[in-house]
């Protein structure tokens, strides 16, 4: 089969795939198997090729080294949403990398809707990756030829859907997030050791995510989700500059509390502080809104999810559920 290029866009040419079928591993992270889907379609700089034929080259310095950024982008009844804000994103990482896009925010819009379409995506998940790009095997990144560009169209899911009923516990990471002053976190980069890791604590201690500290000793965010507290009412999250991903989630929610009349401040605080709130919730990508009941073996409100959350995840998913914002 012929790869489909992005300028065959008018001709139907390529694999329309089916969201895959997905099984809920142990972990809580999802589990895919090839053979019970369809074969996607990846873009790989301007054209569509199988999954299986979808590869980088072992030089490319994003596999040797984490040297690129990327972004997760939801897709909600064709929608893509936050589009503009999340490719914005990508690009500002990249520049922050020393690293040039080799396509336009608006050629990269127009690639990741050829993806929901050419996979036949209605509810997904999309991950446009910037490599480095070919080069040797010294750390010099200017001696790389050009940036590799990656678009998968997919489905995900983070956390089993009983949940966002129920609520999680989450644990305290020993291993304190990267200080901002030795890796940006405005940048969304290849390289996630340091919330790996952390997400393997979690993960020995028989739960799905864990809260990560600066190394002030404030909380900053969690492996993958930024994090949110309710106190008498009112919510607060960690400030921008306590280290944290500005995610895009997250800034959607502070404006949801805005439109609710939902006093909402960021602000420092600390871990003892956060497990006296009445309600704790993580917002992210793949998370959405997800609700903390217990941190470590402490009990958070009631125990189960409070009238905030619950308030916030139902506006989340009216405005998503049917007319997604693409800005």
């Amino acid at each position: 089969m012929q790869p489909t290029s992005i300028n065959d866009q008018r001709t139907g040419a390529g694999l329309g795939g089916v969201e895959p079928r997905v099984e809920q591993a142990s972990s809580g992270q999802v589990s895919e198997r090839k053979s019970d889907r369809t074969m996607l379609q990846i873009w790989m700089n301007g054209e569509f090729v199988p999954e299986d034929q979808a590869t980088v080259s072992v030089f490319d310095h994003g596999l040797l080294y984490g040297d690129g950024c990327f972004e997760g982008i939801r897709v909600y009844n064709g929608r893509i949403f936050k589009l503009d804000s999340h490719l914005k994103r990508l690009f500002r990482s990249a520049e922050k990398l020393r690293i040039t896009i080799p396509y336009t925010l608006e050629e990269m819009a127009h690639a990741l809707r050829e993806g929901v379409r050419v996979n036949n995506v209605v509810n997904g998940y999309i991950r446009p990756v910037v490599t480095r790009g070919y080069g040797n095997l010294g750390l010099n990144p200017f001696q790389c030829e050009r940036p590799c560009v990656i678009v998968i169209t997919a489905t995900i899911q983070l956390y089993p859907p009983a949940l966002y009923e129920t609520g999680m516990k989450v644990v305290v990471a020993n291993r304190p997030r990267v200080d901002k002053k030795a890796l940006d976190p405005a940048v969304k980069s290849l390289n996630y050791l340091n919330n790996i890791m952390a997400k393997v604590e979690s993960i020995d201690a028989g739960v799905l995510e864990a809260i990560m500290l600066n190394n002030e000793g404030y909380v900053a965010e969690c492996t993958g989700d930024n994090i949110f507290g309710i106190k008498d009412g009112k919510v607060f999250t960690p400030p921008v500059d306590a280290g944290i991903l500005e995610g895009i989630t997250r800034n959607f929610v502070i404006e949801l509390c805005r439109d609710l009349d939902i006093p909402c401040e960021e602000k420092l605080f600390t871990i003892d502080e956060l497990v006296q709130a009445d309600e704790i919730f993580l917002t992210g990508t793949a998370a959405e809104i997800m609700s903390v009941t217990h941190v470590d073996e402490q009990q958070i409100g009631s125990g189960t999810p409070g009238e905030v959350t619950n308030r916030l995840l139902a506006e989340f998913r009216r405005r998503t559920g049917t007319d997604a914002p693409e800005d």
